[in-house]
């Protein structure tokens, strides 16, 4: 979930590649991790698990199901609190980012809670593990809206995941993509195509380089891309904006949230 526009950079929409999203993504994590646990830590909680800007916790989501004993695996970790909340909940939960000063935070944390989550840094379309490793996979706002190349990162997430196992993830709903990303008015009118799948790409200025980049898929697109490997879709989830919250976050925020949705959180399961 970023928030930020950097400074001497160009929006464009144009294709990208899988090879373009990963070196835009990891260096751009990288420069603003410290900015991002400093403005939103708290918010997470550092033994916490919250679905989106919403607030929405796994507590009352329950899109995990049991965890005592379960194998679980944080695709796009972070600073890893929701893995250490897994962990404080028996569960052998390991974190996976594409940002090397994400997992500095993460073992950061580690220390200071006492709770440490195994970490590596990889991506979500090359998973360094073995096949059935895993009874629980999610991604809690990381990694697949910044990945170019889905198919490969869900057949990886299908290839590493137990037979029975639980898939959750949450992401930006699909239908902010038709609205500018901004938390106030201008926010609620519709500017561009719900169906319009062309990538979201800052370059910058100085150096012509891509600098950062986000997919978009539709609801359907996401169901189809579960069903077309096996997944069954068990639940899916569009939390409400609670009344009594205030807080705004890039362009998640009371006056828009109140009005439409702005996290889509999948459950599904690998029969």
């Amino acid at each position: 979930m970023q928030d930020h526009l950097p400074q001497s950079v160009r929006v464009e929409r144009r294709p990208v590649t899988e090879t373009e999203s990963r070196r835009a993504n990891g260096p751009d994590w990288d420069r603003y991790a410290d900015e991002y646990q400093a403005t939103h830590g708290d918010f997470l909680g550092d033994v916490g698990f919250v679905w989106g800007p919403e607030g929405l916790t796994e507590v009352e989501a329950g899109a995990l199901g049991e965890l005592v004993g379960r194998d679980v695996l944080e695709v796009g970790s972070g600073a890893g609190q929701c893995s250490r909340w897994v962990r404080s909940r028996g569960g052998r939960a390991v974190g996976l980012d594409l940002s090397h000063r994400q997992l500095q935070h993460s073992r950061r944390l580690d220390q200071e809670t006492g709770v440490a989550v195994p970490s590596v840094l990889g991506t979500a379309t090359e998973l360094p593990f073995a096949d059935d490793s895993f009874d629980v996979v999610f991604c809690s706002f990381g990694a697949l809206q910044f990945v170019a190349e889905i198919g490969p990162a869900l057949d990886e997430t299908a290839r590493v995941l137990r037979a029975g196992g639980r898939y959750a993830f949450s992401v930006t709903h699909p239908t902010r993509w038709m609205f500018p990303d901004d938390p106030g008015r201008p926010g609620l009118t519709a500017s561009q195509s719900y169906w319009d799948r062309t990538p979201y790409v800052e370059v910058d200025d100085a150096t012509g380089r891509v600098s950062y980049v986000e997919h978009h898929r539709t609801l359907g697109d996401w169901v189809s891309l579960l069903a077309d490997r096996g997944f069954v879709l068990r639940r899916l989830l569009e939390p409400e904006w609670p009344e009594d919250h205030d807080r705004v976050w890039g362009g998640w925020s009371r006056e828009r949230g109140l009005l439409t949705p702005g996290t889509a959180i999948f459950v599904a399961d690998l029969p």
